[in-house]
């Protein structure tokens, strides 16, 4: 399966993409940065943003689109800006059909570190060593994404297959009901 984490920002939006291998081995597949003006209009920006997820997205083909859950920060300026490149990411994920999974950044830290409280040098580590890199990818962003990428393979396939059977068994109680009504009318 492969993973496209998306550390959402609109000066600086990192990208991660990581598949997994037999055993549960992760392996880095590509990893960047996508930066707009912070001079542009918002409108400019956010179409650029789109403009180049959708390049990713066309790119690495993944199975799944990861992405952080935007959280209420002390900087509400930072926090708009944030979830306005999330809901650009989410959108675009919707567009392609792929399924969306958000992960809060504790989460992706315990998931990465074993502790929710880890800071980014930690976070950053962890990533190296997961994926038997020589060094931290740079900048943060793109270890951010890469990181959430990590947390979605080892926390979020299992809430997929989870979610997706009760998506087949709805549907075929929906169906079971449609033959049991067209029984019931045909007898009347």
């Amino acid at each position: 399966m492969r993973v496209l984490g998306i550390d959402p920002g609109l000066t600086r939006c990192g990208i991660g993409v990581v598949e997994s291998q037999q055993g549960k081995k992760l392996r880095l597949v590509d990893y960047g940065v996508i930066r707009t003006e912070s001079a542009a209009p918002l409108e400019e920006r956010l179409l650029s943003l789109d403009s180049a997820l959708n390049e990713w997205i066309q790119k690495v083909s993944p199975h799944a689109i990861a992405v952080e859950r935007v959280f209420s920060q002390l900087n509400v300026r930072t926090a708009m800006a944030t979830g306005q490149a999330a809901g650009v990411a989410l959108l675009l994920a919707a567009k392609s059909g792929l399924p969306i999974a958000l992960h809060t950044p504790t989460e992706v830290k315990a998931a990465v570190t074993g502790s929710g409280r880890a800071d980014k040098a930690q976070v950053a580590q962890m990533v190296v060593k997961i994926l038997g890199l020589k060094e931290v990818p740079k900048p943060v962003d793109t270890t951010d994404a890469l990181a959430l990428a990590i947390c979605h393979h080892w926390r979020g396939s299992s809430a997929e297959s989870l979610a997706s059977a009760v998506k087949k068994e709805r549907a075929r109680l929906g169906e079971l009901r449609e033959s049991n009504l067209q029984r019931r009318r045909s007898k009347n």
